[in-house]
């Protein structure tokens, strides 16, 4: 039987992220995933409320946080990955196709002198790789299609999917963004669904589909029986043909263009200029808008 480490999500209504606190109850280490630094678009404001509430929760446990994980580069808000990492001295870690995003937009925000070798990160890890949490063993499956470099952490008998699978009445992430892809993501959620039926599957987001409560939890069987799109789209074509419709539908999400600029960069926000104030950089006419 796989270990059990302790989940504890920490729901972010501003945009429906969910970060985890996973800890082995046995040794009380843990690791921080996807967590969010709150910032506000329409005053251009951040603050560390998400991230401070995650730490008052750890220091309230007696935890010891020895990873600070991301699942992939964030497209809908911003890591508070730096921050925590200032805060606990606990080492970074995301997928190594993390390269490939950075190098991606790097040429979309024009900058050519910012590292597009992951180096912003402690580790950078390839599919299959191990690692511990305390005593449970941990490791990383390669998830594409949502992003380039989306992965999944897989510590005792939890596997964080973040943007693969949704609850299951929410169905699938979008794969639309600059190198998703529907196919990528079809082949990522099987074997995300070939893992043990009892698997405990936590999401990056959840969007209260019909207005019910926040949920994050489910398992790999009750998503095999009851997740609305791969119930309905039984072939790898069906689900491509249904996801791209779908996809073409949606609106960015608000944050992307402020987002990837700081994520691709571990978290990091841009460096004070002469005056020492911070500024984003928007390229205009990049993405195709779902107009009105």
């Amino acid at each position: 039987m796989d270990a059990r480490p302790e989940v504890t999500g920490f729901y972010e209504s501003r945009t429906g992220s969910v970060q985890y606190v996973v800890a082995d109850p046995k040794t009380g280490r843990c690791a921080i995933i996807d967590p969010v630094l709150d910032y506000d678009e329409k005053s251009g404001a951040t603050a560390t409320i998400e991230a401070d509430r995650i730490l008052s929760f750890v220091e309230g446990k007696g935890y010891r946080v020895e990873w600070i994980l991301d699942t992939h580069p964030h497209a809908d808000h911003f890591s508070a990955a730096d921050y925590l990492k200032r805060r606990t001295g606990a080492p970074t870690a995301i997928g190594e196709k993390v390269t490939e995003v950075q190098k991606l937009w790097n040429g979309f925000y024009n900058r050519p002198d910012l590292p597009a070798d992951g180096s912003q990160w402690d580790r950078l890890f390839a599919d299959g790789d191990r690692f511990m949490v305390g005593e449970i063993p941990a490791r990383v499956m390669f998830s594409p299609g949502h992003t380039l470099a989306s992965i999944t952490y897989v510590i005792g008998d939890a596997a964080f999917v973040h943007d693969t699978l949704f609850m299951p009445d929410s169905g699938t992430a979008r794969a639309d963004f600059p190198g998703g892809s529907a196919a990528a993501l079809w082949r990522s959620i099987q074997d995300i669904l070939a893992l043990p039926d009892r698997t405990r599957i936590f999401t990056g987001h959840d969007y209260c589909q019909g207005g019910r409560d926040p949920r994050w939890e489910s398992t790999v069987a009750e998503q095999k029986a009851g997740n609305v799109h791969m119930a309905q789209y039984r072939t790898e074509a069906e689900f491509i043909a249904a996801r791209e419709a779908r996809d073409r539908t949606l609106p960015m999400p608000r944050l992307i263009l402020h987002a990837l600029q700081v994520n691709t960069n571990a978290g990091r926000l841009p460096e004070p200029e002469s005056n020492g104030r911070r500024y984003l950089k928007i390229p205009l006419d990049l993405l195709d808008a779902a107009w009105d």
